[in-house]
């Protein structure tokens, strides 16, 4: 062994070694693919660290005004391709590894997602900390670091069944312990009042200890910072209890406290559960306030000029409570009065709202509020008074628009309505997309919007794509580099151009080969993870979301019943052979969302076991979805299933992936849906079913879905098969209460009165996909049109009417 270099040695390879002896402790020669892995890491990290310290430097001297993004979820993938691209260092560390005779991308593979996220929500945050990196906007985001995420699924028998996600369990190099940074967060106990003064007498106390993750900015020093806090109890266990044997007792009040930053999202069917995560949101919010305004108080001498210098935003309402965390801290431990107080909160907080439905609008007990956060609640209260005050002078004696407007709901159990509150609090509220944004002041805002037309804006979603399209599909990215040059990384716009190639036969052959590769490698993924072989030949169909009602991966089952039916009948009519791909996880207490889980499953093993279907039909399910699964679909994916009924997907950022990465979308005119067709033309998008208008006017007439299913003789033979236990002989009930809850329950979704428009639209994309150039042309143009989708247009748009951030030089 001949090692003399150092963690400063010049080259990647060199840096790789020195790490591999003096970090990782191994020699070279003998390292593991996993040592290499957390070498080239490291290599990275001493990047990272030093632009952290820079960028912090830089914002301390100019006493910048930053952005403070509050988010329950980070959805940030591995982390080890895009820092080494970030930082330029992707060929360099290719290169040293190559002499340990391991390629980059298999060495990459061994690193684990950061289980900090679920859905779109959490990728949403970490695609605008890319993009906020990269802008050069100063920013931290602060979240929760769940040591076991929200759960990994594996499908047992077809069912889903949770097991938890131990993504820490071998340490991860990407964050940084903060030692000295810790704060007390309380809960219970009871408040008093002495001359006007509030005293919390909290009955319980748990340390928030920080962690950070450096974001690394594209073409850019800058860096963003996404601070996560994990709970720690201040005694760790009863060391009289433990000596005498009581070794649960001992440990107890250690878990008590230490479960709340566990599990992302714990099941809320319980009164415990519930408890748990209260207190999860408050306990992120209360130690990123408290962290805030030691920062401010860092630089500035007063918190009277907080507002100008804090720029708070709310992802959702699981922050909400910071609204009240913050009046708190004013006005009982820096001695503001309540105007006072109450004007830097309207000025520092901004909020997006995620949902159209009330019933998805976060709402918790009065009661239990009162137990958890009892001075918090006393300041709820009063903020409601104040507000319903000034409410009254608007339209005096409407009692109904002061009960629509409370932010206490007094229908049954009082409960505090967390989105009223984010409302009342913040000087802006958006929505994710433009029919979203029109959607908010018409329905569940409007009465908001009537007091303050001019608080409520939108902020339609973007993707970075340095994640979804230059690390997810480098086939295609090298292609656009070769065509357009590499300016598209950080101006997507770069991408309209394509549609001078749209002629170009040579660009189109190379454009469907390089589909064709990534549909292999998806194809290898299915038979890994399900022992399911399919043709990359075959349309991938593709729906990859979190499993809901309102997403309709119900709708999509029973088109490929359909299919299957139709394909039984007339076996020998030309085909186009599809494979339907599924993915997601459904919340471990949704019961609903488990069934439609296994309803693919067994509808998949009697189709994938007909000999008499072949590869003209394959239904497929991928578990344990999450970012680097989707970096693996998202460029194999031919359609791309956005199915939700129209007015209920506040955006969506799946179709846009999946659009930058060439596929063509067949979907609802529905939240982000909307706006990628006026991109890319409606003639490159296939659309169907029932309009938003359309929607609310025929629940308004009354909507009987028993009248298609009489109706239609198809789709009543597809509804009557699963009912009938075609897809579940050993238990012929099994989707029973599934397909009731359609034809007799309602269909909320209007599953039933979309599946004729539904299904015709699939013949259509049948007939187009029998044309390869036409759908080749197609692709292309979706691709030219993504340029408006990208995160930092979006960003961009926040920092500008939002928040009033600018980025730094020097």
């Amino acid at each position: 062994m001949n090692v003399s270099a150092t963690p400063s040695a010049s080259t990647p390879s060199e840096q790789i070694n020195a790490h591999l002896l003096h970090t990782v402790g191994v020699a070279p020669e003998n390292a593991s693919p996993s040592d290499l892995m957390q070498a080239t890491a490291q290599v990275a990290r001493a990047q990272l660290s030093r632009r952290w310290v820079a960028t912090q430097a830089l914002e301390r001297k100019h006493k910048a005004r930053r952005v403070v993004y509050l988010s329950m979820e980070f959805l940030m993938g591995r982390s080890l391709s895009n820092a080494l691209a970030a930082l330029n260092l992707t060929e360099g560390a290719a290169a040293g590894l190559a002499q340990h005779a391991k390629k980059l991308e298999d060495v990459a593979e061994l690193e684990r997602d950061a289980a900090l996220g679920n859905g779109g929500l959490g990728r949403l945050a970490a695609c605008f900390l890319d993009s906020m990196a990269t802008l050069g906007l100063p920013s931290f985001g602060y979240g929760i670091r769940y040591e076991y995420g929200m759960f990994a699924q594996e499908i047992q028998k077809g069912s889903q069944v949770e097991y938890p996600d131990s993504w820490l369990q071998d340490g991860t190099p990407w964050e940084f312990p903060r030692a000295d940074i810790t704060y007390p967060v309380r809960f219970g106990g009871w408040v008093t009042h002495k001359n006007d003064v509030a005293v919390w007498q909290h009955a319980g106390e748990v340390a928030a200890k920080a962690y950070d993750m450096v974001v690394p900015g594209h073409g850019t020093t800058k860096v963003s910072t996404l601070r996560l806090w994990k709970a720690v109890a201040p005694a760790h266990f009863d060391l009289s209890a433990f000596n005498t044997g009581d070794y649960a007792r001992a440990a107890s009040t250690k878990n008590e406290f230490e479960n709340i930053s566990w599990v992302l999202y714990p099941n809320d069917s319980t009164p415990a559960g519930r408890e748990l995560r209260l207190k999860q949101e408050y306990f992120f919010v209360a130690a990123s306030m408290q962290d805030l305004v030691k920062r401010h108080l860092d630089e500035h001498p007063t918190l009277d000029n907080l507002a100008e210098h804090v720029a708070i935003h709310l992802n959702d309402t699981h922050p909400a409570i910071g609204v009240a965390e913050l009046m708190r801290t004013l006005c009982d431990e820096h001695g503001f009065t309540w105007d006072h107080a109450w004007a830097i909160c309207g000025k520092t907080f901004s909020y997006t709202n995620h949902t159209l439905m009330p019933e998805a609008l976060e709402t918790w007990p009065v009661s239990l509020m009162q137990q958890v956060l009892p001075r918090h609640m006393e300041i709820i209260f009063r903020i409601n008074k104040e507000f319903l005050d000034h409410a009254a002078r608007f339209r005096p004696d409407d009692h109904e628009f002061l009960k629509r407007l409370s932010l206490i709901d007094e229908n049954g159990e009082r409960r505090v309505r967390m989105a009223h509150l984010s409302v009342v609090g913040s000087h802006q509220v958006n929505g994710v997309s433009a029919l979203h944004s029109e959607l908010l002041v018409h329905t569940i805002f409007a009465d908001f919007a009537a007091l303050w037309p001019k608080r409520f804006t939108n902020m339609t979603n973007g993707v970075t794509p340095r994640r979804w399209l230059a690390q997810a599909n480098p086939g295609l990215s090298n292609l656009l580099d070769e065509t357009l040059g590499t300016a598209w990384r950080n101006d997507l716009s770069q991408l309209k151009r394509l549609e001078d190639r749209l002629e170009d036969h040579e660009f189109a052959n190379q454009f469907m080969a390089i589909k064709h590769s990534n549909k292999v490698r998806l194809a290898h993924l299915i038979e890994k993870t399900t022992g399911i072989t399919v043709s990359p030949d075959s349309l991938f169909d593709v729906q990859v979301k979190r499993i809901h009602e309102y997403k309709r991966q119900l709708l999509n089952v029973l088109h490929v019943v359909g299919r299957y039916q139709a394909i039984l009948a007339e076996p020998d009519a030309p085909w186009v052979p599809r494979t339907v791909i599924f993915a997601g996880k459904a919340a471990s207490s949704y019961q609903s969302a488990k069934s439609i889980i296994r309803l693919i499953h067994d509808v998949g093993l009697t189709i994938n076991n007909d000999p008499r279907i072949g590869d003209k039909l394959k239904l497929v399910f991928i578990p344990n979805y999450g970012v680097s699964v989707a970096e693996i679909i998202m460029p194999g994916a031919d359609l791309s299933e956005q199915i939700s009924t129209a007015g209920t997907e506040a955006s969506g950022t799946g179709n846009m992936k999946l659009a930058l990465n060439g596929a063509l979308t067949i979907g609802t005119d529905d939240g982000a849906n909307i706006e990628i067709r006026q991109n890319v033309g409606d003639e490159n998008i296939f659309i169907f079913g029932l309009k938003t208008p359309e929607v609310r006017d025929l629940r308004v007439a009354g909507y009987h879905p028993l009248n298609y299913y009489d109706n239609n003789p198809a789709l009543k033979s597809v509804l009557d098969a699963i009912s009938g236990g075609q897809f579940s002989p050993d238990e012929p009930s099994r989707y029973s209460a599934l397909i009731n809850s359609l034809v007799w329950g309602g269909d909320h979704y209007m599953l039933l009165a979309d599946y004729g428009s539904y299904v015709a639209t699939q013949a259509r994309v049948d007939a187009l996909y029998r044309q390869p150039g036409q759908w080749c042309q197609r692709a292309i143009r979706n691709v030219a049109g993504m340029g408006v989708f990208s995160s930092d247009r979006t960003i961009a748009e926040y920092a500008n009417e939002i928040w009033h951030v600018s980025s730094l030089t020097t």
